[in-house]
């Protein structure tokens, strides 16, 4: 994720009145995986283009990583590098957080008070983590047995916590929301429960995954695999629970629950609680006319699945978790998505027509255990599309030694750098 979006502002009065303008003929909002992939590929192809990169960060990270944080594998500095290493040479870097969208004016309004003029815009500024929408969240995030591996500053203490557990409830859960990597919540549940059994308290542990969905996956081929591990495992699966509130003074987790009769409310006593937050557009997105106004995609970019092009204004084009895209919202997609955006907007500023398509691709190895991961990939409507010759469904040492090692070296030598994948 970008951090574009990280600091809002509260309102237009915000905004100081001297405003500075400057114009680029490419704007790319956001400078996580998106932002940098789709600048990098773009300057490749045209050196002579004029992109500018909103991100107000000094550093850039590998989030796919933070599972293997929170199981021990890695360390978290070993998924941060220095932004300014991956801002494309040739690009103009814009140091300062967007505040509103203006597409009727092609302008960005940034924090700083500048207006940020366009010829075409690429949004790629990830997504907002409301850590605020469970009570209680934000002042127990972090300590007293709740961890998160959605943040760089939290992904260690969950490992504190695996380590160290005794015995008792470790529940993780999944809310009602998308979230980015959507197969990262039960990843980290399956270390756990492998790293409970090496320290020999798992017969006193019990372990939950609380999913506000109805099914554990939302592929058939993979969500059947995974039924399989949980029931080997023996994980106590409970589906439609979404968590709402922390109580940390007694260590309940509660949730509402989804029943034939309504919502109830459930209380839960947790040793360790692994909290998947619930998660959105940025705000300056939703509140901008670019967002979807209703529907199940209400909030997100508005672009056509298939060209990424804005589907009111042309000259608009997003990719990425902040999206309105039919898909796992993962680094993978983001992958396949970039070079489409790319070659759609060159032929739009070259007055041709947009004939690359994304297919809805996106991949989450899903880790299993130490040593394991099924490499689940797939496309719109579900549609499986392995990259390997091999059944997808397994799993697998080699994927794990993807995973660990092949995909970050990809990630930062490859892909950040503008080369095809």
């Amino acid at each position: 994720m970008s951090s574009a979006l990280v600091k809002p502002l509260d309102g237009e009065s915000a905004i100081p009145s001297d405003s500075v303008s400057v114009q680029h003929q490419v704007v790319v909002v956001g400078g996580g995986a998106a932002g940098i992939t789709v600048a990098a590929q773009l300057l490749k192809k045209n050196k002579q283009l004029d992109v500018a990169i909103i991100e107000p960060t000094d550093k850039h990270y590998y989030q796919p990583a933070w599972t293997l944080v929170g199981g021990g594998v890695y360390k978290a500095l070993d998924t941060v590098r220095d932004e300014k290493d991956y801002i494309p040479d040739s690009a103009t870097w814009l140091k300062d957080y967007v505040a509103k969208l203006d597409p009727d004016n092609n302008t960005v309004i940034t924090q700083e008070g500048k207006r940020i003029c366009y010829e075409y815009l690429v949004l790629a500024p990830g997504i907002q983590i409301d850590w605020h929408l469970v009570k209680g969240l934000k002042e127990t995030i972090g300590q007293d047995g709740v961890c998160s591996n959605y943040a760089y500053e939290y992904a260690p203490y969950t490992w504190e916590l695996i380590k160290n557990f005794k015995d008792g409830n470790a529940i993780f859960t999944y809310p009602n929301t998308p979230v980015k990597c959507g197969g990262a919540p039960q990843k980290i549940m399956y270390l756990a429960d492998d790293a409970f059994r090496k320290q020999g308290i798992r017969p006193q542990s019990k372990i939950m995954f609380c999913t506000a969905m109805g099914v554990i996956f939302g592929v058939k081929e993979f969500a059947e695999k995974l039924l399989s591990v949980v029931e080997r495992k023996q994980i106590d699966v409970r589906y439609k629970h979404n968590l709402k509130e922390i109580k940390a003074d007694t260590k309940t987790a509660i949730f509402d629950v989804l029943t034939d009769s309504g919502v109830e409310e459930v209380a839960i006593q947790y040793d360790l609680l692994h909290v998947t937050p619930p998660m959105s557009a940025p705000d300056f997105i939703k509140q901008s006319k670019l967002a979807l106004p209703d529907g199940a995609s209400q909030g997100w970019v508005n672009v056509n699945k298939y060209t990424l092009q804005h589907n009111v204004y042309p000259n608009v084009f997003s990719l990425g978790d902040a999206a309105s895209l039919p898909t796992s919202k993962t680094a993978a997609a983001v992958r396949k998505q970039a070079p489409v955006v790319v070659h759609n907007l060159l032929a739009l500023i070259n007055s041709k027509n947009l004939t690359q398509k994304y297919n809805g691709y996106s991949s989450c190895p899903i880790t299993t255990g130490y040593g394991k991961v099924v490499l689940a990939e797939f496309g719109y409507d579900n549609k499986l599309s392995p990259t390997f010759p091999i059944d997808p469904t397994r799993e697998r040492y080699s994927m794990w030694l993807l995973k660990k090692y092949g995909f970050p070296y990809l990630y930062w030598n490859i892909m950040l750098k503008g080369y095809p994948l």
